[in-house]
């Protein structure tokens, strides 16, 4: 599975990607054939504690799952939306069989 992560207006640092990719690396467990995921991270400017933005987009054999959450904070953010991407997985896994 490749993983393209792009942080929009900001520089993220090394163990943020890191901790994103380790967390991507759990949905191989529930489906492996997954293509490429792209990870967009934003910053929302809204003034709210809940201004940061993941958005996941995992591309699969016919199909793509997008998920997107905001927290307070990146890692928050990412574990949510892996959680979500796993349900999606193991939902599409049911409907192959």
């Amino acid at each position: 599975m490749t993983v393209n992560i792009q942080s929009v207006n900001f520089k993220a640092d090394s163990k943020l990607l890191r901790f994103i990719e380790e967390r991507l690396d759990k949905t191989k467990l529930f489906f492996d054939k997954t293509i490429n995921t792209d990870v967009f991270l934003k910053v929302d400017n809204n003034h709210l504690r809940a201004n940061k933005i993941v958005e996941m987009r995992m591309s699969i054999p016919g199909n793509e799952i997008v998920v997107t959450k905001e927290r307070k904070s990146f890692e928050e953010a990412a574990n949510l939306v892996v959680e979500v991407l796993i349900r999606q997985l193991k939902k599409h896994k049911e409907k192959k069989k």
